[in-house]
């Protein structure tokens, strides 16, 4: 199941991403963890000295994996970020993701409580003024555009900040979208965004609480979130040792905060796999990136991309 973390900036997403990542982890289950953030912290908040090697640095030797002989695709120059999966492509299973290895290189490492690390990476020196970061963000989009995962898998993905999720067409490929909210009218309005632009795609949102203090907060999250509200997070002293880089460990939270780990898990447990919304949308999307730019861009028609033919999901 693919979970994405969202929010406002310094809401505490990463955090989120991190402590569900490591959660899953301990609860057996296999969990890949991608930093998909401008703002490259989730290695640190992870426990990671040396961050992975950056998928975002090379985007074309994984278009060329994940091409494979896909007779609608000339080569890897001629595939965007939205390029879908079609007959031919070489899809991957959660166990091909979690190794991370593509065109010989190594793109994920362990962190010290067994969950796969994966990251865009941050803007290079050559990037400076000349790229934006969707660029970087193409990479993930790609690798779960041809992902085929399933129950008890879990893939955490670590969001950019605010509304810029859905700049692409990255924020439909997800099986549960958490919207970290704090106690504030900017917390809740990042919400309100969120719920709007999401609502005509189908998209779920669950809102997790964060930094609260007390019922007043709690109170205050209910009344603008409603029924979305899913749990919270107290405020929390080993979190904050945490991002301290203090020692901490699972079993350092408070005994609601670990409860409210617990009641997000069960909520993407609970989630249904949708393929047939999946396709759809992936080829939607795919089509109004191609008018949009990607046709000028490669001097194709990138429509004829789409295989008609193929068939989303295991």
């Amino acid at each position: 199941m693919r979970v994405a973390f969202v929010g406002k900036g310094g809401s505490g997403k990463t955090t989120m991403s991190a402590l569900f990542a490591r959660h899953v982890a301990s609860q057996g289950g296999p969990v890949v963890a991608m930093d998909a953030d401008i703002n490259q912290h989730l290695a640190l908040v992870l426990g990671v000295e040396e961050p992975p090697e950056p998928l975002g640095s090379h985007l074309t030797a994984i278009k060329h994996h994940l091409r494979g002989d896909n007779p609608r695709i000339a080569s890897a120059e001629a595939m965007v970020k939205t390029t879908p999966p079609g007959r031919g492509s070489r899809l991957l299973s959660f166990a091909d993701l979690a190794a991370g290895r593509i065109e010989g290189r190594e793109f994920a490492v362990t962190t010290p409580e067994g969950v796969r690390l994966m990251a865009t990476g941050p803007f290079s020196e050559d990037d400076l003024g000349v790229a934006c970061y969707h660029s970087k963000v193409g990479a993930v989009e790609l690798l779960l555009n041809h992902l085929v995962d399933g129950p008890s898998e879990y893939v955490v993905v670590d969001m950019t900040a605010g509304a810029d999720s859905f700049a692409s067409g990255l924020f439909t490929r997800f099986d549960l979208t958490v919207l970290v909210a704090e106690p504030t009218r900017q917390g809740v309005g990042v919400y309100r965004q969120y719920l709007d632009y999401a609502a005509e795609f189908g998209v779920r949102i669950a809102v997790v609480g964060n930094k609260v203090h007390d019922a007043a907060d709690v109170d205050f999250l209910r009344s603008h979130v409603g029924d979305d509200l899913l749990t919270w997070m107290e405020h929390s002293a080993a979190v904050r040792a945490m991002e301290q880089g203090r020692p901490f460990a699972l079993g350092d939270l408070e005994p609601a905060n670990a409860d409210a780990l617990t009641v997000l898990l069960k909520e993407v447990d609970a989630q249904e796999k949708d393929w047939a919304r999946f396709g759809r949308q992936a080829e939607e999307f795919h089509l109004r990136n191609a008018r949009a730019w990607g046709d000028a861009r490669t001097g194709l028609d990138l429509g004829e991309q789409i295989d008609p033919g193929f068939v989303y999901g295991p």
